[in-house]
């Protein structure tokens, strides 16, 4: 299930998780707040990282990786949705990043 990047701004500080799927070079254009990084490669060996209980956003440069990574967390039991249009899409809204 896709999510816009205002939706996702919304549920900024709550009980969503969200969970930025670049690699490490990628990552200085800046990150939500409050994201974790954990590349789209390392998702699987990492899964116990991340709370079952709560649902789970997938980010990457422009949405292709973290529709992949929405996939893989559903099929290991979380609640998960992918951000359209990733960073990109974040960045052109205008919205914060750290």
């Amino acid at each position: 299930m896709d999510i816009t990047p205002q939706q996702t701004a919304e549920r900024l500080g709550g009980d969503t998780q969200i969970v930025d799927v670049r690699e490490a070079a990628e990552l200085a254009d800046g990150m939500i707040p409050g994201a974790r990084h954990i590349p789209l490669g390392d998702l699987g060996a990492r899964l116990d990282e991340l709370d079952r209980s709560r649902p789970v956003i997938a980010v990457c440069r422009s949405g292709r990786r973290s529709a992949a990574a929405a996939d893989q967390l559903t099929a290991a039991g979380y609640s998960a949705q992918t951000m359209v249009g990733g960073m990109l899409a974040w960045r052109s809204a205008g919205l914060p990043t750290a």
